[in-house]
């Protein structure tokens, strides 16, 4: 039986783009950078995941950063790092994924994007990463204001890309967005590395062993 749960062939793949086309840690960025002793300290005091939510939500990043440094002067210079040094927290490339997203699109199958992003830092990553402008369409938090896991980003999707949920197939590093995909009906794939999202591309009928080394 196909992996959607429903024997049916999927009609268009959804990827996430973060730690499933290319890494997004920044931990191991300020760990490099001002070490783990001093990274622990500002992720205690400083609510950067809050931040980069916003963002995730349709705030401006350099606006964002900049509000946030305000209020953490004795932070300013760590918290400019999230804006002035995002690409290095964004990075490498899966390369294999970005192989395998191609090889889907040589055989014709849409490819779409959902994903919890920033516009503004979108368009960074667009440049850095010329690939990311690839996808049939791409769904971005930042531009519907709306971020996985909620319901309404799946409706989105839904409502625009033509294809019915059950032929959907939806890749996500993180359980809680793969389980509100299947839970729209949505085929679904938690990414644990791009082996194993080959081998589900290859049990679904979507590429050959060949196609998706």
């Amino acid at each position: 039986m196909s992996g959607t749960g429903r024997g049916e062939r999927p009609e268009a793949v959804v990827f996430d783009i973060g730690n499933v086309l290319v890494e997004w840690d920044p931990v191991r960025f300020y760990d490099g950078v001002i070490g783990a002793e001093r990274r622990r300290a500002l992720m205690a005091e400083v609510d950067l995941e809050g931040m980069n939510a916003s963002v995730d939500r349709g705030a401006r990043m350099a606006e964002a950063v900049a509000a946030l440094a305000a209020r953490h002067p004795d932070w300013r210079d760590e918290i400019e790092m999230w804006h002035l040094r995002w690409i290095e927290m964004f990075a490498p490339v899966i390369e294999r994924s970005v192989r395998l997203l191609r090889a889907l699109r040589a055989k014709g199958m849409p490819v779409l994007a959902l994903t919890n992003f920033g516009v503004d830092t979108l368009e960074v990553a667009r440049a850095h990463y010329p690939f990311l402008t690839e996808f049939d369409r791409a769904y971005v938090s930042g531009a519907l204001r709306v971020m996985k896991p909620e319901p309404a980003i799946y409706e989105a999707v839904e409502a625009d890309c033509g294809v019915a949920p059950g032929r959907l197939l939806f890749v996500d590093d993180r359980p809680e967005n793969v389980a509100a995909a299947r839970a729209r009906g949505w085929g679904a794939h938690l990414f644990e590395g791009p082996e194993g999202w080959a081998a589900r591309l290859v049990a679904e009928g979507l590429l050959t062993e060949e196609e998706a080394r």
